[in-house]
């Protein structure tokens, strides 16, 4: 359950205001049809996050709990700074002749490919080592922050402080990488 929640919460927060979710504004803008729209964010998203907890189990199989615990502690305390800077989205033209479904699901796969939220997803496929939990978590927080951005579109960015979410983003990823590098440099190991 911890890999869940932890997944969930590093995900969620640092999605807001990701490229991923301006884009998935963009959609619900373009086609205006929330359900294959949230539909194309899932199947995308479970593929890509899919991939990325495997790469971070493997990892973790293979490298030693401290130094592994090292590692992931400046990985998180990067995603930190990372997250401090605010992203974009460059806009491509065009219609979407593939339909909400199809586009979505293309587009954010792509997106995600080196994206914050899926190098977080390696990291945590590293640290707790369960593709299953770890792609659920992820894919949770991928739902609610983009279905928020879907559903409630522009009306969220007016209200909420982007310049705060990523704060509190950064806050969060500072703490997963104190907690690793304190477990690396106290010897507790599996971080």
């Amino acid at each position: 359950m911890q890999a869940i929640l932890a997944s969930f919460l590093l995900v969620a927060a640092s999605e807001m205001g990701d490229k991923t979710q301006l884009l998935a504004f963009s959609l619900a803008a373009r086609f205006r049809r929330p359900w294959p729209i949230l539909g194309g964010i899932l199947v995308a998203t479970l593929a890509n996050h899919a991939l990325a907890s495997s790469a971070g189990a493997f990892v973790s199989a293979r490298v030693p709990p401290h130094l592994l615990a090292a590692i992931l502690g400046a990985t998180f305390v990067l995603f930190g700074l990372w997250t401090l800077r605010p992203d974009t989205l460059d806009e491509e033209d065009g219609p979407g002749r593939y339909g909400p479904f199809l586009t979505t699901t293309v587009l954010f796969f792509l997106a995600e490919m080196g994206d914050k939220t899926q190098l977080a997803t390696v990291a945590l496929g590293a640290r707790y080592g369960s593709i299953l939990l770890v792609t659920t978590g992820t894919t949770l927080g991928m739902l609610i922050t983009d279905g928020l951005a879907v559903v409630l579109g522009e009306r969220l960015s007016q209200r909420v402080g982007a310049k705060g979410i990523r704060y509190a983003a950064a806050a969060l990823f500072f703490a997963f990488g104190a907690a690793s590098l304190w477990a690396a440099a106290t010897g507790a190991g599996s971080a």
